[in-house]
């Protein structure tokens, strides 16, 4: 502390500490949605835009693109509009994007760039259910949340700098990694916020404003549901949009209140032509992407196919196709080479992919007429079985086995079998392969969750599924007439 004295005491300590904090007089606005000032850290409403379009192209890289369904889009872009133009930014040329994605996410940009998913659309129950989740990401625009991140990003960084002045590099650095801890995502008082400015705009534009904390027991549901599926129950909030946007339902409930949104008579739920609009929408992965069918993985652009052992469950990712067993003491990671290579298999593994390990038992083999090569490494806690294979001159695909040292020996013969079970796939066979669906069914006499639920092409969980996509718990009772949401191929 009698460094920082020291400092204060001498007129050019004192110079250099208010010329760094300089910066945080003068950089306020006043946020249009909440009527709150806040700290933008000089980042106007102009910059925001700018930094949306700066990051509109990045967003559409990472989730594949927009999904590519003009009239869906339009539908989609006209709720938000008419929710848009209830808000406090009626002027304000906001852009919404359906991505084709089937991760169940929703989020904006600064500057009205709106985005939600296809798979968000298909878990949605009605038109209110989704303007629910558009409101809300209008209120986190018109709030300019983004602004006030980045404003609490350069107080940290500024107040970083100052420490820096009079205690030196270290406390700066402190500082700038708080400030990255501050935007890392939206805070509880901003989601608030959120709710409660959605919750206007639903109001304002006679929706059910009901519909925004009933989607979200619907949102919890499906996570439980598939940390189920992946053997990993205790993980339900990973696999939670909640997880980027910290929200109960008692919450949303409470924002409501504050907000002074009160139920709307007769209000707009637009059921059945949400219903109509969605009919048809891809489900699940695209066929870019390959389809996973139980233990088994088939590209029909890429043409080729492979099966996992029993017990293990197939993650199609975005570079890569991963499987692991239930208790996740083994995996095997699947993906292509980065780089062509002329050379022989054995040299590429020795040379290239394992050149950092120390490999045994190196050996060129055949699958299905591919040439192939495998090697052995340890990296002392984990034993590691490589297996690259030739598919055509430019591609090579590669496999990495991964166990645990005192099990291995109880995998090599599923390993072998999933070596073995990777082969090209003739036109004919890739022609059949086709992406799921959702579809819209109407309940027929005699029918039952469990008898529709059949129908769904899963291997596994059909009942929940078929449950947690129409928002039904397990005591519900169908009526006759009554239209569904299914999956189908």
């Amino acid at each position: 502390m009698s460094a920082l004295f020291d400092s204060l005491k001498r007129p050019l300590g004192v110079l250099a500490v208010f010329a760094v904090l300089l910066p945080l007089l003068g950089a306020c606005a006043t946020a249009p949605g909440t009527g709150r000032t806040i700290f933008t850290g000089g980042l106007s409403e102009e910059g925001e835009a700018e930094l949306g379009r700066k990051e509109h192209p990045k967003v559409m890289a990472q989730y594949g693109g927009s999904y590519t369904d003009p009239e869906l889009n339009a539908y989609v872009t006209s709720v938000g509009n008419f929710l848009a133009q209830t808000s406090e930014l009626p002027d304000l040329k906001f852009t919404f994007t359906i991505l084709d994605s089937p991760v169940v996410n929703a989020f904006a940009l600064p500057g009205g760039y709106v985005y939600i998913t296809r798979g968000l659309l298909a878990l949605a129950g009605n038109e209110a259910e989704m303007a629910g989740v558009l409101a809300h990401e209008i209120g986190h625009v018109t709030a300019r949340h983004t602004a006030e991140r980045y404003g609490q990003s350069m107080a940290a960084n500024i107040a970083g700098a100052g420490l820096g002045v009079l205690l030196g590099g270290p406390a700066a650095q402190a500082g700038g990694t708080l400030g990255a801890l501050l935007v890392r995502s939206y805070s509880r008082e901003q989601e608030f916020e959120a709710d409660m400015l959605g919750g206007r705009y639903l109001g304002r534009a006679r929706y059910d404003t009901r519909a925004m904390a009933g989607f979200l027991t619907q949102l919890q549901g499906h996570s439980r549901l598939e940390a189920a599926l992946a053997g990993q129950p205790e993980k339900a909030d990973a696999f939670n949009i909640m997880q980027t946007h910290p929200r109960t339902a008692d919450r949303i409930e409470r924002a409501l209140q504050q907000a002074g949104v009160n139920p709307v008579a007769d209000p707009i739920r637009a059921r059945e032509i949400y219903f109509q609009k969605i009919d048809g929408m891809l489900y699940g992965d695209k066929p870019e992407e390959g389809y996973i069918r139980g233990r088994s993985f088939a590209h029909p652009k890429l043409k080729f196919a492979f099966e996992v052992p029993e017990g293990f469950r197939l993650y199609n990712q975005s570079r890569q196709v991963l499987a692991r067993n239930s208790d996740g003491s083994a995996a095997i990671v699947f993906d292509r080479a980065p780089k062509a290579y002329d050379g022989s298999m054995t040299d590429y593994l020795a040379n290239v992919w394992g050149q950092k390990l120390r490999l045994s038992g190196l050996e060129a083999i055949e699958v299905n007429g591919l040439k192939a090569a495998t090697a052995g490494a340890s990296n002392g806690r984990q034993d590691l079985r490589l297996l690259t294979l030739r598919y055509d001159a430019k591609t090579i695909y590669r496999f990495l086995f991964i166990t645990k040292p005192d099990q291995t020996a109880g995998f090599n013969r599923g390993f072998r079998e999933t070596t073995y079970s990777f082969r090209r796939l003739s036109d004919a066979e890739a022609a059949k392969l086709k992406p799921r669906r959702v579809r819209i069914y109407e309940v027929k006499a005699g029918d039952n969750p469990g008898k529709i639920a059949a129908r769904m092409p899963f291997a596994e969980e059909n009942l929940k599924r078929f449950l947690v996509l129409n928002g039904f718990d397990e005591n519900v009772v169908l009526q006759r007439g009554q239209s569904v949401k299914i999956i189908a191929e």
